[in-house]
């Protein structure tokens, strides 16, 4: 259970950027659609794959279309929702300063939209369906118009229905006006995601009928002879609270296949390198359901950038990385051989794999899964040391309802942690006990200071609640369905949020059309 403290809501005139780059900010708009030649790409040249490289179009004019297509991953056949014929969809690489124009034609026989993630856009143009705009309908086009503020590792994808884990997402790359910060020889897009043939409202109807369906993990009668996992006092005492330690995601390896930019782990996606080169690579996480764990053994990672920004550099052995984060990471191999990207679903039951390699057609060798995590208490905000000697049958519902005023229980909020803390200086779940380093949010530093020195005017806590057995997620026991809108902000004010997660599930938080800080 982790508490998370944000600092300010940043209103899209505030967002912080280098202080050279506001002083150009009305030169920037009076520049307009600056035109992006293929002369003016950096040299992350041609990346080799077991196909092609990711297809590019460049700004700021964009045609897209919304489809179906026949997708084959691992050498199997599967169906897809795809943005011009593949998924991921097209590379849109844009240059900050251009006012982008994508036109997006929907062939499907249902609403289709593009939400813009991570970029400060004005609101009409975000992409969400019934909120800012109505949403494309089978057989139209809509535009969208964009002026590009801010520069950056990003993505796009649909906010509609069950769109994006049927392949619709793709990356998008924004160069920063002036020279970048971040010095590399050649660059690569590392797109995660996580896919299955079978459609996604089956395997949420499977889910709501049996919660622990897809988790092929659990503890056994032979692992309790063997001493593993937890002893029978434990389980004894997590069974009374009817929760499971294995339930680390909901849907696991056994459905999903691990995709690096459309590609499962025998298909060996490739990107190439020269010994000395600095490589730089755009890891997007896509995936509808899972976190990876990503390393390269033999080589070490340089995170350069988190979610578009750029921050102090911080050299480490692996990163756990969050749907719909992004991380922009150099390596450096000076060995003329092939190494192997790992990214490894944090419940250990698949990964994605690719490699980095000099020449097409080499590979390296895979390390095996490692051993699944458990959940603990700490995990879910039970972290005392009474609760640690042991439960004793204690009534979930009952506990501490003073923790979170205002929120009560119900069929929508399962529990309330009783002693939530903060985690951002602990690795993610499954990685406490690694013999090597990892990053943790308090790594992340912005190289260039916000601008908005401001001291908060008043502070907000606001609880994440759910009932994972019937997957009801909400913000302080309310639904998204529920009305009014529980939250009001005022423009241009600066507000410290608390997130206090009182389920046992990691929950990724994204805030659409500001920068938190």
């Amino acid at each position: 259970m982790a508490i998370w403290g944000i600092r300010s809501f940043l209103p899209l005139t505030d967002m912080p950027m280098p202080p050279s780059r506001l002083n150009r900010r009305h030169l920037l708009k009076a520049a307009g659609g600056l035109g992006l030649s293929a002369g003016f790409l950096p040299g992350w040249a041609v990346s080799g794959t077991t196909g092609a490289d990711l297809p590019t179009l460049t700004g700021p004019d964009i045609d897209l279309t919304v489809g179906h297509i026949r997708l084959r991953v691992d050498g199997k056949p599967g169906h897809a929702v795809a943005m011009n014929g593949t998924v991921p969809a097209p590379l849109l690489r844009f240059k900050q300063g251009q006012t982008a124009r994508v036109r997006v034609t929907n062939t499907l026989n249902e609403d289709t939209s593009i939400h813009w993630h991570g970029l400060l856009v004005p609101f009409l143009m975000d992409g969400v369906p019934g909120l800012t705009f109505p949403g494309i309908k089978p057989g139209e086009t809509f535009t969208y118009e964009i002026p590009l503020i801010q520069s950056g590792t990003y993505w796009y994808h649909s906010h509609s229905g069950l769109q994006e884990p049927m392949g619709h997402y793709g990356p998008l790359i924004i160069d920063p006006v002036e020279p970048d910060p971040i010095a590399f020889d050649r660059e690569h897009v590392v797109m995660l995601s996580d896919y299955s043939p079978q459609h996604p409202h089956l395997l949420m109807q499977k889910m709501k009928q049996q919660s622990g369906l897809f988790n092929f993990q659990k503890q056994t009668l032979g692992s309790l002879l063997a001493g593993k996992d937890q002893t029978f006092a434990q389980r004894q005492e997590w069974a009374k609270m009817l929760m499971d330690p294995t339930d680390i995601s909901d849907v696991t390896g056994s459905a999903f296949t691990f995709l690096i930019n459309g590609h499962g782990p025998k298909d060996n996606w490739t990107a190439l390198f020269m010994p000395g080169e600095r490589v730089r690579l755009r890891f997007i996480n896509a995936a509808a359901q899972t976190i990876f764990n990503i390393r390269i053994p033999g080589l070490k990672l340089t995170v350069v950038a988190a979610d578009g920004q750029t921050i102090e550099p911080v050299e480490v052995d692996e990163f756990q990385i969050a749907n719909a984060e992004t991380y922009d990471v150099i390596v450096q191999p000076t060995d003329d051989k092939a190494f192997t990207l790992v990214a490894e679903a944090v419940d250990r039951s698949g990964l994605g794999r690719a490699t980095l390699a000099p020449r097409l057609g080499m590979s390296a060798e895979v390390p095996p899964l490692r051993t699944r995590p458990l959940a603990t208490l700490r995990d879910m905000g039970m972290d005392m040391p009474k609760m640690a000697a042991g439960m004793g049958g204690m009534d979930m519902s009952m506990r501490n309802p003073n923790n979170a005023p205002g929120v009560k229980m119900g069929p929508g909020v399962q529990m309330l942690a009783p002693m939530p803390r903060d985690r951002t200086a602990e690795p993610g779940q499954g990685l406490e006990a690694v013999d090597h380093r990892v990053l943790v949010y308090t790594d992340l530093i912005a190289r260039y200071p916000n601008p908005d020195t401001r001291a908060p005017t008043r502070s907000l806590d606001i609880h994440l609640t759910g009932n994972m057995e019937r997957f009801m997620w909400g913000f302080d026991g309310r639904s998204y369905a529920e009305s009014p809108p529980p939250y009001a902000f005022h423009s241009g004010e600066r507000v410290e949020v608390t997130l206090i997660n009182d389920t046992m599930m990691a929950h990724p938080i994204h805030l659409h059309g500001h920068f938190l800080s």
